[in-house]
């Protein structure tokens, strides 16, 4: 018995110093929030310069400048449905039971006791100042019978009334939405200024992983990051440039990083940088310039190997290898510079409190991501935990629509407790 107890504490005295050895890079972490602050400081980010770009084009880029309105929208007063232009003051008292009686006239004033023919659209004749819909009216020979009275203004746009000359339509640092489109399109704008995109180069690091399209060896795998990180900034009005792959060789990945800093304004790696004989990137990215690696080593889960490096004024972030983990931190750092880049300082993540189905354990000391299918029963929110573990697991991702943040101070959520989801998915109903 004393025995056995003695292997145990042996052989739990040797796992405990491996995974010391395994973690001497990460004796100290650093939070999200301080890493950030270190990384902004050092980086100075500037906007980007302003491309003209035609405005059927601009879906989804960001304005660089106020689009003032050069002209009033509408142009004219004009109707609103297919009716009878009149002057509404000849209708007051008019009802089903005591029709008035208007004549038809094709000019361009409407005279007292008179209508006129219009369509959606077309501009009210002089002194009509009010539109009576055609299903309210009954046609006599010479003219129509008017069963309702109308205010002045009914059924009509005034000049302007969308947008006055002068007034600003569309605020710089604005993503252009196709309802922002057609509002310039109405007021005949076609070139708008733009902020040019980012570009951001993404290098995939690791002698096993291949191209996709190529067929796995049995000890390869197929690079999924560098597709979807790549479409993460695509998402975001980024321009991606690949850099391929590099092998676990310190030159190679330097060479690669160097053209990524001439090349773009943000460099993303994946894999390599860890705290194992092949996780050389952080190494690579020193042997490069100063000032180097800011911060390694994050206090978040998954992605707790995440670096931030400055090289030559621009920022490079190394995000892990696993590919739920560079997801992540791709969200925490990437976005948020891409965002500034732009101008953009306010697009977060739709967000809802939901109900927690089921209790989900964290540790302490680590800001969690969890995974989470949100969906809705009986008018009512719910958040199913996918699971915190399995960085490599791209799963916990399809299935999940949305995430929840667990504080670093905090050793879970328990069932039934109300949390803040950010979704990244569409909601489902139960």
């Amino acid at each position: 018995m004393i025995c056995d107890k003695f292997f145990t504490n042996v052989l739990f005295c040797c796992l405990v110093v491996q995974c010391l050895a395994r973690l001497k890079g990460f004796e100290k972490l650093t939070s999200i929030d301080e890493a950030m602050s270190t990384f902004l400081k050092e980086l100075k980010l500037k906007l980007l310069k302003s491309v003209r770009v035609p405005v059927h084009l601009a879906l989804n880029r960001v304005v660089a400048e106020d689009i003032k309105a050069e002209n009033d929208l509408p142009l004219f007063d004009r109707s609103t449905v297919d009716g009878y232009a009149v002057r509404a003051k000849d209708t007051f008292q008019a009802s089903q039971f005591r029709p008035r009686i208007l004549r038809l006239t094709g000019k361009e004033r409407v005279q007292e006791k008179e209508a006129r023919l219009v369509w959606t659209g077309n501009p009210l004749p002089h002194e009509a100042d009010a539109v009576i819909m055609l299903e309210h009216t009954k046609k006599i020979p010479d003219g129509i019978e008017v069963g309702i009275s109308v205010t002045p203004g009914e059924n009509v746009s005034k000049r302007g009334e969308d947008v006055q000359k002068g007034e600003i339509a569309v605020k710089a640092r604005t993503r252009l939405k196709p309802h922002h489109v057609g509002l310039l399109a109405a007021l005949t704008v076609t070139h708008v200024n733009v902020v040019e995109k980012p570009k951001i180069a993404i290098l995939s690091t690791g002698s096993e992983l291949v191209d996709l399209g190529r067929k796995p060896k049995p000890n390869q795998i197929v690079d999924v990051n560098r597709v979807v990180l790549s479409l993460m900034c695509q998402e975001l009005g980024a321009e991606s440039l690949s850099l391929s792959i590099a092998k676990d060789d310190i030159q190679e990945i330097a060479t690669k990083i160097s053209e990524g800093i001439k090349k773009a304004d943000i460099v993303i790696t994946t894999g390599g940088t860890s705290v194992g004989q092949a996780d050389l990137v952080p190494t690579a990215i020193d042997q490069i310039g100063a000032p180097g690696v800011i911060v390694h080593g994050i206090t978040m889960r998954p992605g707790m190997p995440t670096a931030l490096a400055v090289l030559q004024g621009k920022p490079v972030i190394v995000l892990s290898g696993n590919p739920v983990a560079a997801m992540v931190g791709f969200e925490v750092f990437a976005r948020p510079l891409i965002l500034k880049l732009l101008g953009v300082e306010n697009e977060p993540r739709p967000m809802l409190k939901a109900t927690l189905t089921r209790r989900a354990p964290s540790a302490l000391g680590r800001q969690a991501f969890l995974r989470v299918r949100v969906f809705e029963k009986d008018g009512e929110f719910f958040a199913e935990p996918i699971r915190i573990k399995g960085a490599g697991i791209l799963s916990t991702m399809t299935k999940a629509n949305g995430y929840v943040i667990i504080p670093e101070n905090c050793e879970g959520l328990e069932e039934g407790e109300t949390v803040t989801v950010h979704l990244f998915d569409k909601m489902e109903k139960a």
